[in-house]
Formats: C-alpha cells, structure tokens, sequence
C-alpha cells in the first residue's frame, strides 16, 4: 500500500500521534523513579524481560485514544498485542522501550509510535518523557522538541569508519554468529557505546553518533525509529540491506556511505543461514 495523504489528512495524523504521546508520558512518568514499583518477568526461559505497571497503563491509555480518535486503524502493540483494523493502516506501539532502564531509574527509555501502512511506516515519534524530548519523523517533518526549543532533524554526514561511533543495546548482541558479525563493525570504529536502547536511534537522528546495530527486535521496537531517521537524512535496513520494519536485525546509519562500510562487516563470513535472512526476533 501506498499511502497517499492531503497536507491536511497528513496533520490530523500527526495530532493523533502527538495525543498518544503525551497520554504515554502521563502514564510513565507517574511511576517513574517511584518507590516500591516492581516488574513481571514476560521470559518462561533463563531471560529476564521485565514489564511494569507503567507498561501497560501507557499502552492501555494510547489504544483508548485510537478507539476513539481512529477506531478503523490496526494497532500493534507490545503489551497488548494485535488488533485488525479495515484502513490499511496500522498503529505500532512500544509504551516503554527499554524497561530495564526504566526500572534503573535512567533516562534513555523511550514510548515509541508509528504509523506504518503496507510498505512500511508513515510517521513515527520517539519520546523521552523524563526529559522531555520528543523526536518526530515522517510526512515533511523531521524535527526535535525538548529543553532546547526545537529544531530540525539531520543525520551526519559521510565519515571514514575509524572515525564512527556506533551504538548497542546489549554487548552480547543475539547469537554467537549475529554478536561475531557486529565485533567486526566495533572493532573498526572509533567508539561504541552501549545500553542506550531507543534513544541510540534520537542521536542517529539528530547528528551526534553514526550507526546503531541490533539483533532480536520485534517491529514494535524498530518502526518509529525507522521513521524518525529516515526523515532525519539516515538509512535503517536488515542486515541483508532490505527493509527492516518487520523486525529481526536492524542496521540504522546517518549516511548511505558509512551504512554500506557497515553492511559490508556484517556481511563478511556471516553463516549462509543468517546471509539468506531472518533473525532472533
């Protein structure tokens, strides 16, 4: 599906898009940092995958909205899960990526949103409630709003790899053969961070760091950033260099140039069977 919009269908999207952020916010930040909040454990293995209280009062409060603001969407959300809708379009939520640095106390967790429609997403927002930046993607807009004011969006130009900083979610990135594959990119930059979960993508986007690379996400937690950094000048693919909205493993870049660098490492002696596609989403 292509999505075609009016300037002004394009701008009601975006309020329905701001109302769930600010109804996510309301309802993370009332336990953030707060006494006593603990945390199920959604893995039946060894893991840990945590999900609060904060979790699900967010996602709850957004799908209220959209049953009322736009009832005949899909919505996919990581709490709650699917919900068939008629128009095509589809509303991926995440209330809260990163719950583990939720329940840390830090502030680099995120509510992330998008809009995707068949071929992937339309608009997206990642939101940093505690700070109070909020980074919008999609449909002209490319922009942050926060502490600062507001200002645009734009993805750093071309370096040499030597020069990069690329960020992660986990040092142990997925498999043994997905985590080799990424050693091969950290062991050309200049410096690597990790932990930072959505918000690695918010710097992608507004010009402070190079790459981030992950392994084992679901589409809930790659859509938005997908569209804020595209928006943003940036590319984010598979580590095949195919679409990675559905999930699995995601390679986000701030130019096509130090993105072709890195898929080329990612690439190198990587296992047939993780060449042809796929992931530990």
């Amino acid at each position: 599906m292509t999505l075609s919009l009016t300037q002004s269908q394009g701008a009601a999207l975006w309020q329905v898009a701001e109302a769930l952020a600010d109804a996510a916010r309301l309802a993370t930040l009332r336990h953030f940092r707060q006494p006593g909040l603990d945390a199920a454990n959604k893995d039946q293995g060894s893991g840990y995958d945590p999900v609060t209280i904060a979790d699900r009062e967010a996602e709850a409060a957004m799908r209220a909205l959209l049953a009322d603001l736009r009832p005949d969407d899909a919505i996919l959300g990581e709490e709650a899960g699917h919900q068939t809708g008629t128009t095509g379009l589809t509303w991926v939520l995440d209330p809260i990526d990163g719950t583990r640095g939720y329940l840390s106390g830090t502030p680099t967790w995120g509510v992330l949103i998008a809009l995707c429609a068949q071929d992937g997403p339309v608009l997206g927002i990642i939101d940093q409630p505690y700070i109070g930046e909020r980074f919008y993607g999609g449909l002209g807009r490319a922009q942050v709003t926060g502490p600062q004011g507001s200002r645009a969006l734009a993805a750093r130009p071309a370096r040499p790899l030597a020069e990069a900083t690329l960020f992660t979610t986990f040092p142990e990135i997925g498999t043994s053969a997905e985590r080799a594959a990424f050693e091969r990119v950290r062991d050309r930059v200049r410096l690597t961070r990790y932990g930072t979960d959505c918000y690695a993508y918010a710097l992608l986007a507004a010009g402070q760091i190079d790459l981030v690379i992950e392994a084992g996400l679901g589409a809930h937690d790659i859509a938005a950033p997908i569209a804020v950094i595209q928006a943003a000048g940036g590319i984010v693919t598979d580590w095949q260099g195919r679409p990675a909205h559905g999930g699995g493993r995601a390679l986000a870049a701030a130019n096509p140039v130090i993105h072709a660098q890195a898929l080329a490492l990612l690439q190198d002696g990587l296992p047939d069977d993780l060449r042809a596609g796929g992931g530990a989403a």
